[in-house]
């Protein structure tokens, strides 16, 4: 069976799984009214986006062959399923994009035959926030959580679930220090909790976070293994 990353995407700022953010732009006016209608609103009152034109298509491919390189995309070997909605308004932590996510979770597992103890929550930047949330939230929907230059949740109180963070360690927008202060809780707290600390990355160059992300294969085997 498959295993289902559930994520949240926004083209530049917010990616998760990076290709899977640039595959739901060239569907996004569709998963637009699928996701408007998860949250209750009418597709007719939906906020909506242009389909992408060609500048916008070409610097997608250009992502993608970047990504491509080497060895294809980071967490293609795990065959998954991939789940990207949107956040249409506010953070992932608002009530509104928190119900929408877990009802799109549950519609997709009984739409397909997925193997639930192999669901990973993932996301960069806003997406990592948003990872961090959902895992703190939600640990019985999850068997691992893996933000990528994601903020973490004000507390770690009650924290269960495997954590994997990966960082920059000169992000300029998502400052490193309290990632790295809160894997190091964890791992206090007996939490199986590791970081991935890369250098002379920015916070805005996402396609050079494939390789670290890519890590997370086998730290990924190992943790459904126990």
């Amino acid at each position: 069976m498959g295993c289902l990353k559930a994520m949240a995407v926004r083209l530049g700022c917010l990616v998760l799984l990076v290709l899977a953010a640039l595959l739901g732009w060239l569907y996004r006016e569709r998963l637009v009214d699928w996701y408007q209608g998860l949250r209750g609103g009418s597709a007719a009152g939906a906020p909506r986006f242009v389909s992408p034109g060609p500048d916008d298509l070409e610097r997608a491919r250009l992502t993608l062959r970047r990504l491509a390189e080497p060895g294809g995309p980071a967490l293609a070997e795990l065959g998954a399923i991939i789940v990207a909605p949107d956040s249409l308004n506010g953070g992932w932590d608002s009530a509104e994009n928190d119900r929408a996510v877990i009802q799109l979770l549950d519609t997709v597992l009984a739409s397909y035959s997925i193997d639930t103890t192999k669901i990973v929550v993932t996301g960069f930047s806003m997406g990592g926030a948003g990872t961090w949330h959902f895992a703190a939230k939600y640990p019985q929907r999850f068997s691992a959580a893996v933000p990528l230059a994601g903020r973490p949740t004000p507390s770690a109180a009650g924290w269960k679930l495997p954590v994997l963070a990966i960082h920059s360690r000169i992000d300029e927008v998502v400052p490193f220090g309290p990632t790295e202060a809160r894997i190091a809780e964890l791992k206090k707290a007996g939490v199986h909790a590791e970081l991935i600390a890369v250098n002379g990355i920015s916070h805005y160059q996402t396609f050079r976070f494939a390789e670290p992300l890519r890590q997370a294969v086998p730290w990924l085997r190992e943790v459904w293994k126990k």
